[in-house]
């Protein structure tokens, strides 16, 4: 069983990836800012990150980045969730090392979509 990590810090958002990721049989760690997710990733290695971009404190890319320069996370898989669309952003923030792109709102056939591509990567 594949795990999972979320970080997010909008409560309905977490519900929602929860829900369907959990229904989908994977296991899913949780963190509610950039901070608890980078220790939560360096602890737990999961097999992929959901990584909210826009989160007060370490947002984030500033947490993609961390975790990249770290030798023991550098390899995870990290998908952005963000509300972040507009022209450009999705190029400029796979540039800051996530490995796909998932925009806000999401439907869950994306985002088990989206997961499955990444975890096949």
């Amino acid at each position: 069983m594949n795990r999972i990590l979320i970080v997010e810090d909008n409560p309905q958002n977490l519900k929602l990836a929860r829900l369907v990721l959990s229904k989908a049989g994977f296991e899913v760690l949780e963190a509610g800012d950039g901070e608890q997710g980078v220790r939560l990733a360096r602890e737990q290695l999961p097999d992929l990150v959901l990584m909210d971009v826009q989160m007060p404190g370490l947002d984030g890319l500033g947490a993609v980045r961390l975790l990249r320069d770290d030798p023991r996370t550098a390899g995870l898989k990290i998908v952005a969730l963000t509300a972040q669309a507009m022209k450009g952003d999705r190029e400029r923030i796979l540039a800051a090392g996530c490995d796909g792109y998932l925009p806000k709102p999401f439907d869950y056939k994306e985002l088990l979509a989206t997961v499955a591509r990444v975890l096949a990567g």
